[in-house]
């Protein structure tokens, strides 16, 4: 597929989006409705478009790359992240709504102390910062291959673009505009992906139910892995109990996907949003883990040489645009951008909303024209987007894994104190030496490091992505120790 027709094709895409902005931020573009939509979203709208912020272009690429050597054992995750999304819905979505919250992170404040809060919001900063990078990075190598590189553009300046067609979008509207666009990006995501093994069981001259069978009787569809569970990381537990405490500090403990939540009027709404998303996520990674197998039996069958890509995060994007036709192609693309794009709209809008309430107090802060206000908004909006560029070209430099695995593992460092704060917080009545909550913070992970790397030399014992759990349970465990009992 020429370079040309997939330029012209983003380039329409970016102007329905733009044009979606421009009719939702035309009667108002104040902090109410950047940050939490005026509290006026529908609950089965936000459900819906959460999908494609939740599943991302990670999901697009490296899920379906990553069936080639750990078959369809990523399930196993997602039946734990399905467990952490019910437990956000009935335990943190509650406590969200009681204490009337815009950040997440001022139960920190109320519960444990400033230095605490001000050490939660900042771990989500920087773990969000770099987690949606991971994620934007993932779709721009694929435009820089796919696209630019015809042109011999700089990958710094595909980044560069990328980021400022999501800055004119969300700029105004934040989260009023990103709901209704991760609607409209949400559908495309799904459409690409039902279509896309339309087409490539077509390819292989399989029917509807030749190709279930395919799938089901391909050496690409185990599921569940008991065995090896010291050495192996897709042993069932490590990655269910992994699937659990992600979802728990990576949605429940991330006001991006809890911005959505706290947009609507009531908990019961926020709740049943939770659940029915809970549902239609897990069928969606159903269908890009067959994905998976059917282009790994595609490349099998067309003698693709996949030892020639550079990671497995290629395979998907190699077949759709170099091997099948014009329209499987397109419908590649408009899937991985709309899920790629709908994670780093809505990251760069919590991020914004959460340095401008957790550090520069607007909650309060009077201004009754708002104009300060919201120019200031603007600027902390557009150095988030300047710092996510440095980000990805940092990655560009020390990459070699597959990014979905890069991901998670950056996330059990970073998103693991998090995790022990609000544990602490609510499972515990005792206080914490608030100032010495960011050291423990800091502590935390260099401690998780040195004890996996311990116990993969003496006991043969690989972490997975349970390490988020094991770096919580130290956070917690430290905030314990150096804990006192509330006075009275």
């Amino acid at each position: 597929m020429s370079p040309i027709t997939l330029l012209s094709f983003l380039l329409i895409y970016f102007g329905v989006l733009i044009l979606i902005a421009y009719l939702t931020s035309r009667k108002s573009s104040d902090n109410a409705t950047f940050f939490i939509a005026n509290k006026s979203s529908k609950w089965y709208v936000v459900a819906f478009g959460m999908i494609g912020t939740a599943l991302s272009g990670v999901t697009f690429i490296s899920v379906p790359g990553a069936v080639g050597n750990g078959s369809f054992g990523y399930f196993q995750f997602v039946l734990g992240n399905a467990v952490g999304f019910i437990m956000i819905a009935f335990v943190l979505l509650p406590l969200y709504y009681k204490m009337h919250l815009v950040s997440i992170y001022s139960y920190l404040e109320h519960r444990l102390g400033f230095y605490s809060y001000k050490t939660g919001a900042m771990i989500f900063l920087i773990s969000r910062t770099i987690s949606s990078a991971f994620r934007l990075y993932l779709v721009a190598i694929v435009l820089q291959r796919f696209i630019f590189d015809a042109w011999h553009v700089p990958f710094a300046l595909t980044i560069i673009i990328c980021l400022l067609l999501i800055w004119l979008y969300t700029h105004k509207g934040g989260l009023k505009t990103i709901i209704i666009t991760d609607l409209l990006q949400t559908f495309f995501l799904l459409l690409s992906v039902v279509l896309s093994i339309y087409f490539i069981a077509d390819s292989l001259n399989l029917n509807f139910f030749e190709t279930i069978e395919t799938v089901k009787d391909s050496s690409y569809s185990k599921i569940f892995f008991w065995e090896d569970f010291m050495e192996s990381k897709a042993n069932f537990w490590k990655q269910f109990l992994g699937g659990v405490f992600v979802t728990i500090a990576m949605t429940g403990l991330d006001q991006d996907l809890m911005q959505k939540n706290l947009s609507m009027k009531t908990i019961g709404e926020a709740q049943k949003n939770m659940l029915t998303f809970t549902t239609i996520f897990i069928f969606i990674n159903l269908f890009f883990l067959s994905v998976g197998a059917l282009l790994y039996i595609y490349a099998a069958k067309n003698n693709i040489d996949i030892a020639q890509l550079r990671t497995p995060d290629h395979l998907y994007p190699e077949i759709a645009l170099n091997h099948l036709a014009i329209v499987p192609g397109i419908i590649f693309m408009l899937g991985l951008t709309a899920a790629t794009f709908a994670t780093t709209d809505s990251a760069l809008t919590a991020l914004t909303t959460s340095f401008c309430v957790d550090f520069l107090n607007f909650n309060k802060k009077e201004d009754p024209n708002g104009h300060k206000l919201v120019k200031t908004r603007n600027i902390v909006h557009f150095v988030f987007s300047f710092l996510m560029l440095v980000v990805i070209l940092f990655f560009r430099l020390i990459n070699n894994d597959s990014v979905v695995n890069a991901i998670f593992i950056a996330a059990g460092y970073t998103y693991g104190p998090l995790l022990g704060l609000f544990a602490f917080g609510m499972l515990s009545k005792r206080s914490v030496q608030d100032k010495l909550v960011p050291y423990i913070c800091l502590i935390s992970p260099v401690f998780s490091y040195l004890i996996e790397s311990w116990l993969k030399k003496s006991l043969g014992y690989t972490v997975g992505f349970e390490l988020i759990l094991l770096n919580g349970c130290l956070t917690a465990l430290m905030l314990l120790i150096t804990s006192k009992k509330r006075k009275a």
